[in-house]
């Protein structure tokens, strides 16, 4: 393979961070191996640009075996940990695995060519721990003591204000205190391995390359009060020109701690056969060519204030629209007779419709048959006790419960209903379909401009 310049390798890793194309690509556009491309990318998420810059370094032994301490303890390969720690070429550290098993500590000491000098030797053997009981024993005892003291203070500071104490909150300590103190000292007092500790630090020094990407996602998950998904806002971030990776903004999204709620089921008007059954005519078949040729409709129940209501809407399977609604505190035939006569005011005359709904008592009643007869509207009924013949209807009432009511606070049951109004527009103009990659009235106006 090539060798490719800092510059180079700092572009095929934000290219490839960017989620727009593949290691794959990357790597046949520029003329290298798609695991180059990879790691590169691992590099830079841990060091920033300064991983690519080329360094000759003289390992010290205890930085090795911390190396290769870290490596037995995350079973991290030599790859994985020659990114961590920023070591180029990841044969060093099967090297130095080898010189350790064979050989020991020792064996990781760099040998120097040539003989030592007189000097070296005579700076070794005076090298040496303080008597005990001499005064350099006794200051080492004090700044040890100092110390131990300051370290405290900070931890006890950051413990007050968060309760608990955590590996990062002993790196910012041990920073702070890196100048007065010796770090091999601090770390071996807070339990913590050197490795763990400079890996920590340039974690954080490291600015976050997701930041504005994280700000966006929050303010589209709050823009909809918490109703998107990370496949929504993935769509979303696409109609605002950011193409990005759904599983990262899965992963981001699991970071920041947001996610949808659950929803609930539905109101049952089943009641066994009170007058006629209408054949399944729709037969799943939930998509529809234009506007108006295929309607569902429905019931739902909400409990509020010790309250009972009941919300009948129609919806077109075209675009999801929701044609409109009705909402009342008892489920009678009135209710679904006004949504039907609100809902044939939008249907222009002589036009081809099919009307699917479940059996539910309401759509067996001749009244309601005949106006639909009246009309030229042809009836389609689930089978008994399917839910799914009517699955569109259902993931309607699934959303309405997840994203407005047990999302919402209400004061009053006339709130809730105003609300109720505001959250159907807000469905209806604004609220982003997945399949549609738009809100079902832009899909609408889309359709009509291009007949």
């Amino acid at each position: 393979m090539a060798k490719f310049t800092t510059e180079e390798k700092l572009q095929a890793a934000l290219r490839y961070l960017n989620g727009h194309e593949s290691s794959y690509e990357i790597a046949k556009s520029i003329g290298a191996e798609h695991k180059a491309i990879l790691t590169w990318a691992k590099q830079y998420e841990y060091h920033g640009a300064e991983a690519f810059i080329k360094r000759y370094t003289n390992y010290s032994p205890q930085f090795k075996l911390d190396v290769l301490n870290y490596m037995i303890e995350h079973g991290t390969s030599t790859l994985e940990t020659a990114v961590i720690f920023n070591i180029a070429d990841p044969s060093t550290l099967r090297k130095w695995r080898r010189q350790f098993e064979t050989k020991g500590f020792d064996a990781l000491q760099s040998k120097k060519k040539g003989r030592p000098s007189m000097k070296q030797e005579t700076k070794k053997q005076l090298k040496q721990a303080p008597v005990e009981g001499s005064p350099e024993a006794l200051q080492a005892e004090i700044e040890r003591l100092r110390m131990e003291n300051e370290y405290f203070k900070k931890v006890e500071r950051l413990s007050s204000s968060q309760g608990t104490i955590t590996k990062e909150d002993k790196v910012k300590v041990i920073y702070e205190l890196r100048h007065k103190y010796s770090v091999k000292a601090l770390v071996a007092f807070a339990g913590m391995k050197r490795s763990t500790y400079y890996f920590l630090v340039k974690k954080m020094n490291r600015p976050d390359s997701d930041a504005k990407l994280k700000a966006e996602i929050q303010a589209i998950y709050k823009e909809h009060e918490g109703r998107y998904g990370y496949r929504r806002i993935r769509d979303e971030l696409a109609n605002r020109g950011q193409k990005v990776n759904h599983k990262k903004v899965q992963r981001i999204m699991k970071e920041l701690g947001l996610k949808c709620l659950v929803r609930m089921k539905k109101y049952k008007s089943y009641k066994g056969t009170v007058d006629k059954i209408a054949p399944n005519i729709l037969d799943r078949n939930f998509t529809a060519e234009a506007p108006n040729q295929k309607w569902v409709t429905d019931i739902t129940e909400f409990k509020l204030f010790g309250e009972k209501l009941y919300l009948s809407p129609v919806l077109d399977l075209f675009n999801g629209e929701i044609i409109t609604y009705t909402i009342g505190s008892r489920p009678t035939y009135s209710l679904v007779s006004e949504m039907l006569e609100k809902a044939l005011e939008h249907l222009p005359e002589e036009h081809q419709l099919l009307m699917h709904s479940d059996q539910g008592w309401h759509y067996q009643m001749k009244p309601y048959r005949h106006v639909l007869e009246s009309r030229g509207i042809v009836q389609s009924m689930s089978r008994k006790g399917n839910c799914y013949d009517n699955s569109v209807m259902e993931n309607f009432f699934g959303i309405i419960k997840s994203e407005f009511l047990y999302l919402k606070e209400f004061e009053s049951v006339e709130q809730f209903k105003k609300e109720l109004e505001n959250y159907i527009n807000y469905y209806n103009t604004k609220r982003m379909k997945a399949k549609l990659k738009m809100s079902p009235v832009q899909y609408r106006t889309h359709f009509i401009q291009a007949a």
